[in-house]
């Protein structure tokens, strides 16, 4: 994309300078020789970015920036000023202005700085836009996003929800697997019965099969009475059983007899009673290693796993990160009583360079927090948890030329894979598949790093 820039100075020499280094840069240079020029010039043409000389004629660059933002004030402007004049440089940012660069200059310094102007200006637009798009209803009220991932799971949802297939929803822990679900009750033919959520999770096998099948009166110390159990409760709904791969084992045979029979035996009872709801399991692990590790069954993989819809996770899902945190700014504000419109562009920034290893879970966390401690309209760096303010990225590879930096491959070849399954949420399987490894090879691996990393 070729960014186009406004260069204001009353040096001529300067400009054809400015104009030729920053051209073969790959900027489109505009030269105005005169603060009437440049205002002139921006009520005409778009820019994306200006740099203004502090000391001309007629008018300074302080007030020129001034004036250029009461026309523009979405246009960042960097101002060039005089070495050592810290004093000067101060008062343009005081005045607006995005950046400054003091003479004398390298072109590779300017294009640098002019760059980053450029992607400001992006990004408070894109924030613009966002802020928009929320407040327009989307096609799905509550799984939001734009990105190609989304698009192809929210198509894939519509046209899973006219079935009564069961359906296993995948992703790692926060990625927003229950709205998922959710959308497929309320997009079918079974969003007049009711939606009904178990978390398999941290349960032992006598509760869960009293919760899901029911008792009957007596059936144990506690039961005064008969019970229903979800799968007849749910009625001609939807039955969310989340977690499904953290179901003791020896609940996962009479789950597999349920789903096979369509019927349920309440504990207690010798009667067989027969369910209507639609069954869709989720769960964040990776079920094909727990079958092959005997830790899930496979005939129960095979039933849950009819048709599959894996929920990205925010890392790979680009912009959304922003469109999700504008949508969770507006509604915590209202909920705390705080004037929050927004997110500031260098906010904008760390944002969408973290990974969030806890998805949106952890995204509408870090946003809560933002809005309870901003002191201003728009979200700010200092508002957002350290662990997003400082975050860095280790490099894959040396990015110098310092022979002792350089990696044995073996070391080269781990970094690798243990980034592919950072990337993909832990899922073996598909890290293997990327790699083009078969399963086994890549369990050897990963076994070999634990020792190497224990030994």
């Amino acid at each position: 994309m070729t960014r186009t820039l406004l260069i204001v100075d009353d040096d001529v020499d300067l400009c054809r300078l400015v104009k030729d280094g920053l051209g073969h840069e790959g900027f489109d240079v505009h030269v105005a020789n005169s603060p009437a020029e440049a205002l002139a010039s921006i009520g005409e043409h778009e820019f994306d970015a200006v740099l203004a000389d502090i000391n001309m004629p007629q008018m300074n660059g302080l007030e020129l920036s001034r004036r250029i933002l009461d026309m523009r004030p979405d246009l960042p402007i960097l101002v060039i000023t005089a070495f050592g004049s810290l004093e000067t440089a101060i008062a343009a940012i005081r005045a607006g202005a995005y950046d400054f660069v003091t003479k004398p200059f390298e072109i590779d310094q300017l294009a640098v700085a002019a760059e980053r102007a450029c992607q400001n200006r992006q990004l408070r637009e894109e924030v613009r836009r966002l802020r928009e798009v929320v407040t327009a209803q989307p096609a799905f009220s509550d799984i939001l996003g734009e990105s190609s991932e989304i698009r192809r799971m929210c198509n894939l949802i519509d046209v899973t929800a006219q079935t009564d297939s069961t359906v296993l929803v995948t992703g790692e822990s926060g990625t927003g697997k229950e709205l998922v679900a959710r959308a497929l009750h309320d997009r079918g033919p079974r969003s007049s019965g009711p939606f009904v959520a178990l978390n398999c999770a941290a349960m032992t096998d006598s509760l869960l099969e009293s919760e899901l099948f029911g008792h009957a009166r007596g059936a144990f110390t506690d039961a005064k009475d008969s019970r229903v159990g979800l799968f007849v409760k749910a009625g001609s709904g939807t039955l969310f059983l989340d977690e499904i791969g953290d179901m003791p084992p020896g609940m996962q045979a009479k789950l597999l007899r349920a789903l096979e029979a369509r019927t349920v035996r309440p504990v207690g009872s010798d009667s067989e009673v027969p369910f209507r709801a639609r069954i869709i399991a989720a769960t964040n692990h990776d079920l094909e290693a727990a079958v092959e590790e005997g830790r899930f069954r496979q005939d129960l993989y095979f039933r849950v796993n009819v048709i599959r819809i894996h929920v990205p996770p925010l890392r790979a899902r680009g912009g959304d990160t922003l469109l999700l945190a504008q949508s969770f700014a507006g509604k915590l504000a209202k909920r705390l009583g705080k004037n929050v419109t927004g997110i500031s562009s260098p906010a904008a920034e760390r944002l969408l360079a973290y990974p969030w290893p806890g998805n949106i879970r952890e995204l509408q966390n870090a946003i809560e927090r933002a809005v309870a401690l901003t002191r201003y309209e728009n979200i700010v760096v200092e508002d957002l948890p350290e662990s997003i303010r400082d975050y860095k990225r280790a490099p894959l590879l040396p990015s110098g030329d310092d022979p002792a930096e350089f990696l044995p491959m073996h070391e080269i070849e781990k970094r690798y894979i243990l980034r592919v399954l950072e990337a993909v949420g832990g899922n073996k399987t598909t890290a293997a598949q990327i790699l083009g490894f078969d399963r086994r090879t890549m369990y050897r691996k990963l076994d070999r790093f634990a020792e190497d990393k224990s030994g």
